[in-house]
């Protein structure tokens, strides 16, 4: 199988791609401008556990005795990755408007970056986030939330994968 040389490395795969994720939506941030809402922030949090949960599991495995945990790791870390596909869909869904977002970041708007809005912020005013029911980007009319959805969705496919090939293991 073409997919055994990634599945036999899962807990490393997962802890690369849960890296990757969060470069590409700290990169959006840095290169494109884009602020991330409050339900983009919720998405990477879940990247930064199942990572650090990788992490965790490569040293695990390793341990005396740890190989009987190989299966059940992947098995979390596909419910790890199940927690970003829901975390993406409900974005996905208030971005679409078949549902509401979250009412700490509606459609509002957000205060610029200028010297007034630094001020106000000295003086304590609170500054709303970007909307979360606001599409900044898409790509084939997918948005961020939407892309994020769908390959959270794959690594839930994956993470099985792996689990069942742990389970063929001697």
């Amino acid at each position: 199988m073409i997919l055994t040389p990634l599945l036999n490395r899962w807990r490393l795969a997962a802890l690369v791609v849960s890296a990757a994720m969060l470069a590409t939506a700290h990169a959006f941030q840095t290169f494109g401008g884009y602020q991330p809402c409050t339900l983009c922030l919720r998405q990477r949090e879940v990247y930064w556990v199942v990572g650090t949960i990788a992490l965790a599991f490569m040293f695990l495995v390793r341990l005396p005795g740890g190989a009987r945990f190989r299966q059940l790791t992947c098995w979390i870390l596909g419910l790890g990755f199940l927690v970003s596909f829901a975390v993406a869909t409900y974005h996905a869904g208030a971005e679409w408007k078949f549902w509401p977002g979250p009412s700490t970041c509606s459609s509002a708007g957000s205060a610029g970056v200028s010297a007034q809005a630094m001020q106000d912020l000295l003086n304590g005013a609170k500054i709303k986030p970007p909307a979360c029911d606001q599409v900044v980007w898409s790509l084939f009319g997918l948005s961020m939330a939407g892309w994020n959805a769908l390959i959270s969705l794959g690594l839930v496919g994956l993470s099985a994968l792996a689990a069942l090939n742990e389970r063929s293991k001697p």
